[in-house]
């Protein structure tokens, strides 16, 4: 097994691992979206995302948390392949996917230091935003790089095809 698997985790595991994280000091970061079609938008994102802490925590949602959230075409690549490339990512410490449609469940069990969205979002439309404040955390927003958007994407491979 590839080692950078290793890094898709299943929820007690990651809790347990926040815990020690907490307890030696480390900012932890957390983040979450779809990552359908993995672009220089998401790894920049990321990498920004992950040089605000010392842990980065990525919350992909799951194959039919993207169905309900994209539409029925979606997603692109299966929820397994999008925590691999999610994992394989040197600045992503850990993966878990996640099958709600928002990501307040895990927010509230692993009470990230810093939430992370992206900068078309309003701090008041984060999920979670307001239990990480609660706790003492901070809410970060990440602006987007032009040209880069994975519906973006699609719509221009699918004219391409016409």
């Amino acid at each position: 097994m590839e080692k950078y698997r290793l890094k898709i985790m299943e929820i007690k595991a990651l809790k347990a691992e926040r815990g020690l994280l907490r307890d030696s000091g480390k900012r932890v970061v957390f983040t979450n979206g779809c990552f359908d079609i993995l672009h220089p938008g998401h790894s920049r994102y990321l990498s920004a995302a992950r040089g605000l802490g010392d842990h980065l925590i990525v919350a992909v949602n799951s194959d039919r948390s993207v169905k309900r959230i994209k539409g029925p075409k979606r997603p692109v690549f299966s929820e397994d392949a999008r925590a691999e490339m999610l994992a394989a990512l040197s600045f992503v410490d850990r993966v878990i996917i996640f099958d709600e449609e928002t990501p307040l469940e895990l927010i509230t069990l692993l009470l990230p230091d810093i939430l992370v969205k992206g900068g078309d979002w309003g701090e008041d439309e984060i999920v979670g935003a307001d239990v990480v404040k609660a706790a003492g955390g901070e809410v970060r927003r990440i602006s987007f790089v032009d040209g880069y958007s994975t519906t973006g994407i699609i719509e221009r491979i699918l004219s391409e095809e016409d």
